[in-house]
């Protein structure tokens, strides 16, 4: 089954439906057999999503440098924890163990490696569908932002296409399911 890898915050955020929602989409992820691949934290909305994904009886996997296990807070009960030594091995080891990527509220951290892995699909480093799970308009000024950069010429019609959002967990995973052709 498809491994989803999903950028998220390592803080809770200050509304509740920012952790709901990371929930809900770990439960979806287990439901339908997927595996969550992310940063590896057992404290924020990563550590909640993975917390909900396992009890679901889900597969996760997490992947956090050195450096972060104690900031962070590693996550121990975890189907798999890989330490790496780096950011950019996290990065790296993220993108190869997914096959989706999914962005949920966060901060320069998640917005960093949201663009990355949207820059390489651009690239054709990979072709890995990414979508942006808009919880409760988290992320809808980013996205008029980004048509933007269409209207203003600095990205084309296309790349934006590419990009998939939806409100909830599910209207996402059923798109980027039909991106993967399952």
């Amino acid at each position: 089954m498809p491994r989803f890898c999903v950028y998220l915050g390592a803080r809770e955020g200050n509304d509740p439906r920012f952790i709901e929602t990371a929930r809900c989409l770990g439960r979806e992820l287990a439901g339908r057999g997927h595996t969550l691949v992310y940063g590896g934290a057992r404290i924020g909305l990563m550590g909640a999503m993975a917390d909900a994904a396992m009890a679901a009886g889900g597969e996760v996997i997490g992947v956090m440098p050195d450096h972060l296990v104690a900031r962070e807070q590693a996550h121990h009960g975890l189907t798999e924890l890989i330490r790496v030594r780096n950011m950019h091995e996290r990065k790296s080891s993220l993108a190869a163990h997914a096959d989706a990527f999914i962005v949920l509220p966060g901060g320069i951290g998640t917005l960093e490696e949201f663009f990355e892995a949207w820059t390489w699909h651009y690239l054709g480093l990979h072709d890995k569908p990414i979508g942006v799970l808009d919880c409760d308009g988290f992320y809808r000024p980013l996205l008029e932002f980004l048509d933007s950069t269409v209207e203003h010429g600095f990205l084309n019609a296309h790349t934006r296409d590419e990009l998939l959002d939806a409100a909830e967990p599910a209207e996402l995973l059923d798109l980027l399911e039909a991106r993967l052709g399952r």
